[in-house]
């Protein structure tokens, strides 16, 4: 590991009992800063309601730490948009944002349209997958940005059990991701969970980055924001156990194709020779291949985009 890298794990990785909440409501209400939660959902009836009902009751109440929460529903054919409004979620439909521009499938598309639809100094991103949520992940992530000027993204890092196995999840971390960056982007060896989906960032670095559509945005983002504000901007928060639904394995291949290829493109800015993936099914013939394409286009920094400039001049 980059001596850098070590004495970064020492100064930029934390607790979320660091900071207990009084303090960031102090902080905030000394710096004026405004917070917003993004879930991006997706058939998620089962869980969005509690993530949403927790962060609600713990962290909006009379003196709040975050001033809205926002669910962007991507489509789900369940209740899922019914749900979150009820526990008391704004919701917003991917579609309904820019609609200029045709939406395409993808968590990072729902990502990027949020700011849009979002008023918050800091954005914080949560999954909505999410089981026995803890308002820790919001306040673990957000906390380093009210109290230190000089952080501009904050990642969450928790064990992420397998079924009964500790520590076993995060399979594209382990196989993909962390190869990569340690090979191409060392001074990100560092990050414990690198693809997690719990993250909370300064609006005016979330403003200027491209995003990924798809499952490449984490990683994207990651590498991007190094460039923007260096290795000091970034800092990463240990809220303790995270539990969600995993994927099977064939789906674990195509994040690991998307994620490449976002690597790829920024390692040469270049173009993919085939932007697919085969992977293979039993049939009742034998083995049958499945053909997905990759993920190839990436949404501009929302910066360029018009709408957003209008909205921030009015």
């Amino acid at each position: 590991m980059l001596e850098e890298v070590e004495r970064w794990l020492g100064a930029r990785s934390w607790s979320v009992t660091d900071r207990p909440v009084q303090q960031l409501l102090t902080a905030k209400h000394a710096t004026g800063q405004t917070v917003s939660v993004v879930l991006p959902a997706l058939d998620e009836e089962a869980t969005v309601g509690d993530i949403v009902t927790v962060i609600r009751r713990e962290l909006m109440g009379r003196d709040p730490l975050v001033d809205e929460v926002v669910v962007v529903d991507s489509g789900s054919r369940d209740r899922t948009s019914a749900v979150a409004a009820a526990a008391g979620a704004r919701v917003v439909h991917r579609d309904a944002i820019l609609p200029r521009i045709p939406a395409v499938p993808g968590k990072g598309e729902v990502l990027w349209r949020s700011l849009l639809v979002t008023r918050g100094d800091i954005v914080c991103f949560v999954d909505a997958d999410l089981r026995e949520f803890s308002s820790d992940f919001v306040s673990g992530i957000v906390g380093p940005l009210l109290t230190d000027p000089d952080v501009h993204l904050v990642k969450a890092m928790y064990d992420r059990p397998l079924g009964a196995a500790p520590g076993q999840g995060g399979r594209v971390t382990e196989l993909m991701a962390r190869p990569l960056l340690n090979m191409h982007w060392p001074r990100l060896a560092g990050f414990v969970q690198p693809l997690g989906g719990e993250y909370a960032a300064r609006r005016s670095l979330l403003e200027r980055l491209p995003f990924p559509v798809g499952y490449g945005v984490e990683l994207g983002m990651l590498v991007d924001a190094l460039h923007l504000v260096g290795l000091d901007g970034l800092a990463q928060v240990d809220v303790g156990v995270r539990i969600h639904r995993h994927q099977d394995g064939q789906a674990l291949g195509r994040m690991s194709a998307a994620i490449y290829r976002t690597a790829q493109l920024r390692l040469a800015r270049g173009h993919l020779v085939r932007p697919a993936l085969t992977q293979f099914e039993r049939g009742p013939a034998g083995f049958e291949p499945r053909t997905y394409p990759v993920d190839t286009e990436e949404r501009p920094p929302m910066t360029e985009i018009a709408e957003y400039a209008a909205r921030r001049v009015a």
